[in-house]
């Protein structure tokens, strides 16, 4: 493997996190995949010897043109807080659907238009620190500020996203919440309290790998879908994937099945089983 051949595929490990950052600051999944473009081409253009940390670095460069971005389009004038609506899945040839749509629901509608409202420096600021822990030391080299600047920035825009109602880490919190009780009923094999968690209309889909592995193609229905996890999913841990409560099944120290929720209103809406190893890789999947 050749040096630009391993660089390309540090990449693609790292795309998943930066398209879910690239998301939360630009509200659409066009624009979102447009800057993590860019970020690859300033990368096959960069220094390696610049490069220490390759994920912090890509980070703070996809941060870089987010901002960008959104300066242009706050100069073009073309959008208003009061016209926006947020994307939902917006699907190119290359693109899966369904995954933009396990994005979108992760963030939730409401976020992303009160993320819209803020100025570009705020929003770029509160994303990346409230959102993914970056270091206000790092994120001010990205607005240009000095990091105290970048941390009153960030606490500005913490207090418009709190006064609109709209809370990350409680919207996260609550959705573990959920995924806990589904994970606790299918355990215990408690019928009536996986019914709880499970919305009416609830869809279970599989992949052709989970469905090789055993796994029905598609489950619809709170009663079927509880029927069909009841006493199982022991060997289940708790992860966020992409960013969003979920499920995994370890084998070997490696995910061997993802179980990706869409939760909302306290219930479970969908649950995409996800065996194929190549979307696997391609998922940031952080054991909690």
């Amino acid at each position: 493997m050749n040096e630009h051949e391993w660089l390309a595929r540090r990449f693609e490990q790292n795309r998943p996190h930066l398209r879910a950052v690239a998301y939360r600051m630009l509200g659409s999944l066009a624009e979102a995949d447009d800057a993590v473009q860019e970020t690859w081409l300033r990368l096959s253009r960069a220094d390696r010897d610049d490069v220490d940390n390759l994920g912090g670095w890509l980070t703070t460069v996809v941060g870089r043109v987010c901002l960008d971005m959104l300066r242009a389009r706050r100069s073009r004038r073309e959008e208003s807080f009061d016209t926006y609506a947020p994307d939902r899945a917006l699907s190119t040839d290359d693109t899966n659907p369904e995954d933009e749509a396990l994005l979108a629901d992760s963030v939730g509608a409401a976020m992303i238009v009160v993320l819209q409202a803020l100025p570009p420096a705020e929003r770029v600021t509160f994303v990346l620190h409230d959102m993914f822990s970056v270091p206000f030391d790092e994120i001010a080299t990205i607005v240009g500020r000095s990091p105290a600047a970048a941390r009153q920035l960030a606490s500005r825009a913490r207090r418009r996203v709190q006064g609109a109602g709209v809370s990350p880490e409680a919207d996260l919190v609550r959705k573990r919440a959920v995924v806990d009780a589904f994970l606790a009923a299918s355990r215990s094999g408690n019928f009536e309290a996986l019914l709880e968690v499970l919305d009416p209309d609830v869809v279970v889909r599989a992949d052709a790998a989970a469905v090789a592995m055993g796994a029905a193609g598609e489950v619809r229905g709170a009663q079927d879908v509880a029927e069909t996890f009841a006493g199982r999913a022991r060997a289940a841990q708790r992860a966020l994937i992409d960013g969003s409560p979920g499920l995994v099944w370890l084998q070997g120290g490696r995910p061997r099945v993802v179980f990706a929720f869409v939760i909302s209103d306290g219930a479970v809406h969908e649950i995409q089983m996800v065996a194929d190893p190549e979307r696997i890789e391609a998922l940031a999947v952080a054991m909690i």
